[in-house]
């Protein structure tokens, strides 16, 4: 039986094409469940009409997404994030952080849209692609900065000073100690020796 097929299906052909299929095939899968028209004359030339309608109006949303892309792609998005002394990040930016940042700036994007391989741990720009059509690609600049506050200098100032007290006492402690323990030890066996 010759049908064709209206979506994709994996194995067996693209949106539009014209196969012979076995019968069983077709009447138990491909028409029941609406994957395929009977290609008769008829419905050849209706699918025809269908597939031009359907590839001018692609044909324009894609104008229009290319449009829309360029704007996207003007953003640049700017997140302050605590970081380590190795610019490591205390936590990352993710899809989720990149597309309210775009909420923001006035542009609803799904975020499965974002192709963010990995969550941005690191501090830097970052060119992240958002794919709006197939054909249709958008870069955002999506710029980590380290975080500066008060409260974190005075940290970082309170564990330098705590590390380089920890690096003077301890050696002085032992050294104190084990002089009051070797003069113990002295007086002991002075007074051993007088007794």
């Amino acid at each position: 039986m010759k049908v064709i097929l209206k979506e994709h299906i994996e194995g067996v052909g693209h949106l539009g094409d014209v196969l012979e299929v076995s019968d069983g095939f077709a009447r138990n899968f491909l028409l029941p469940r609406k994957k395929a028209l009977e290609a008769s004359e008829r419905n050849v030339k209706e699918f025809e009409h269908h597939k031009r309608v359907m590839a001018e109006k692609a044909r324009k949303e894609k104008v229009e997404l290319e449009a829309h892309a360029r704007q996207i792609s003007a953003v640049s998005l700017s997140f302050t994030m605590q970081s380590g002394k190795d610019g490591k990040l205390f936590g990352s930016v993710t899809s989720k952080d990149i597309e309210e940042g775009l909420a923001g700036k006035g542009f609803t994007i799904d975020r499965r849209k974002i192709q963010l391989a990995q969550p941005i741990k690191a501090l830097g720009t970052v060119a992240v692609p958002v794919k709006l059509h197939r054909d249709v690609t958008a870069t955002v600049s999506v710029e980590v900065l380290k975080k500066q506050d008060e409260e974190g200098a005075a940290h970082e100032a309170a564990e330098a000073h705590a590390a380089h007290e920890t690096h003077e006492k301890p050696e002085k402690k032992p050294r104190a100690e084990k002089h009051e323990k070797h003069e113990k030890k002295e007086k002991k066996e002075k007074k051993a020796k007088e007794e």
